[in-house]
């Protein structure tokens, strides 16, 4: 059975907006949603990394679900996360974001305590035998410590419900080699804004993008020009954002785009320990 992705095209890694005292600040998440859905975004994936998900509580995770997809309607798809190091919790918060209105569920690997290559189909296997939501799941081996190599994301492929990859391992070899012996049974986004053209070049079919926090259009016009072949006008909006790109991973994801946001006038610069604003 042909699997449908959740989304094609570009997709936001949500910051977590907070005020001076450490609340979420739904004011500011409101009108960064609206920036949004302007500039034409296919999917905001929120209560990720950049969105601070592991300070949050399972209360203020199912609440920015459910008002992320009260503001979005149905402009665009909202994406949970919803991975931890405890199979248990990954599937609770899973459940959770289900229930509140989640259009697919986004899940990294298992870290700290990590798992074997056999662990993680189990994993997944759990996560999605816990919900008929579509489940993209997550590959970042630089925060994880537990890579997914194509041999396993070809396993992961045989689970009904799991649509998708975000491939930020940032290795380009071992992306082309997974979207070789995958191809259309599992979806690839892009984990990694520097490299969002050449995935797509490889058979990628959207971006999870951390820059597009700050700038919606272009990531949104790169990965349109991405889909229907353009990618002389897609490389040139890669390399002109470039030094932005360098800009918001000077400092531990998502510091610097928090940063950014404040300059502009848009949020507050608090970060929850252990992030601190710099």
């Amino acid at each position: 059975m042909k699997k449908l992705p959740i989304f094609c095209g570009a997709g936001t890694a949500m910051i977590t907006p907070f005020t001076k005292d450490g609340k979420i600040d739904f004011d500011s998440l409101e009108r960064l949603i609206e920036l949004q859905l302007k500039a034409g975004i296919k999917a905001l994936i929120v209560c990720g990394t950049t969105g601070e998900a592991s300070t949050l509580t399972k209360e203020e995770r199912i609440r920015i679900t459910s008002f992320a997809k009260e503001k979005a309607k149905n402009d665009c798809k909202i994406i949970t996360g919803t991975g931890c190091n405890d199979t248990a919790k990954a599937v609770e918060f899973t459940r959770d974001a289900a229930e509140a209105g989640a259009d697919g569920i986004l899940a990294v690997t298992p870290y700290y305590n990590k798992t074997t290559q056999r662990g993680i189909v189990k994993y997944y296997g759990e996560i999605c035998g816990a919900t008929e939501t579509p489940v993209i799941a997550y590959n970042v081996p630089s925060r994880t410590g537990l890579n997914i190599p194509p041999t396993t994301a070809k396993e992961l492929c045989g689970i009904p419900n799991l649509c998708g990859i975000k491939e930020a391992s940032g290795n380009m070899a071992q992306i082309t080699e997974m979207s070789f012996l995958c191809g259309k049974e599992l979806p690839i986004y892009s984990g990694s804004d520097e490299i969002n053209v050449p995935v797509f070049s490889v058979g990628g079919i959207g971006v999870i993008s951390v820059l597009s926090n700050a700038f919606p259009e272009k990531v949104r016009e790169m990965c349109d020009c991405c889909l229907k072949g353009d990618f002389e006008r897609a490389r040139a909006i890669q390399l002109e954002t470039y030094p932005m790109i360098k800009r918001l991973f000077s400092s531990v994801n998502p510091i610097p785009v928090k940063k950014y946001l404040y300059e502009k006038g848009l949020t507050e610069y608090y970060l929850r320990p252990p992030l601190y604003a710099e």
